[in-house]
């Protein structure tokens, strides 16, 4: 009985982060710290992926097979209209995070129905973009200018899909669960997810539409 009392004395005085095994090595390490290390190699894999579907464009963006180019196919001022779209969901996802975290319920709501709609907004733009290409005989097959512009810019819409669909997951979650430790985790992994969508973007815009355009 003593022996017990003691064990359980001294499994008591260890902090929590030796009892997780942060830094003994004798157990798994915390779920905290398995989640950063896995979403940060998701992360990095997928900026990965799209620096070889840049590299690929920069290739193939003069091969345009005698049609039509960059130059006389692409509207800055409808691109204009995208990035300002993405750029301001990129800030209110950024408040919706921090009033979370504060432990403000109405503002992480409406910052982020912002966002969901910025979002949204900057998808239907570049759907109704590439359904104009379409329709003026400039689809992915006519070129290998093309196909690259169509893989290149139609992944990155892709991701802007997956990631409405798991911001009105977290959202659904934080209503149901509060604002937990785990919830607050997972909405900064998917807050990272869509500040990476920004960045990407903004070499998209540089690459393709603005030096194509030029």
């Amino acid at each position: 009985m003593s022996a017990h009392a003691g064990t359980a004395g001294l499994a008591g005085s260890i902090p929590a982060s030796e009892a997780e095994g942060t830094g003994s090595g004798d157990g798994p390490a915390p779920v905290r710290i398995v989640v950063a290390y896995g979403f940060w190699i998701f992360l990095l894999s997928d900026i990965i992926m799209f620096s070889a579907l840049f590299a690929a464009y920069a290739v193939l963006s003069g091969q345009t097979a005698g049609g039509p180019g960059a130059r006389e196919l692409f509207d800055l001022h409808h691109v204009a209209i995208e990035t300002l779209c993405l750029l301001f969901s990129s800030y209110t996802c950024g408040l919706g995070t921090l009033a979370l975290e504060q432990r403000r319920l109405r503002g992480f709501y409406l910052c982020f129905a912002l966002t969901f709609v910025l979002g949204a907004s900057f998808l239907g733009l570049e759907i109704s973009e590439f359904a104009g290409l379409v329709a003026r005989g400039a689809g992915p097959s006519r070129s290998a200018f093309l196909s690259a512009f169509f893989s290149l810019v139609g992944l990155h819409g892709v991701h802007v899909s997956a990631g409405l669909l798991w911001m009105t997951f977290m959202v659904a979650q934080t209503a149901a669960k509060g604002p937990r430790p785990f919830v607050r985790r997972r909405l900064l992994c998917f807050s990272l997810f869509w500040h990476a969508l920004d960045i990407i973007w903004v070499g998209l815009l540089t690459l393709v539409y603005l030096m194509g355009a030029r």
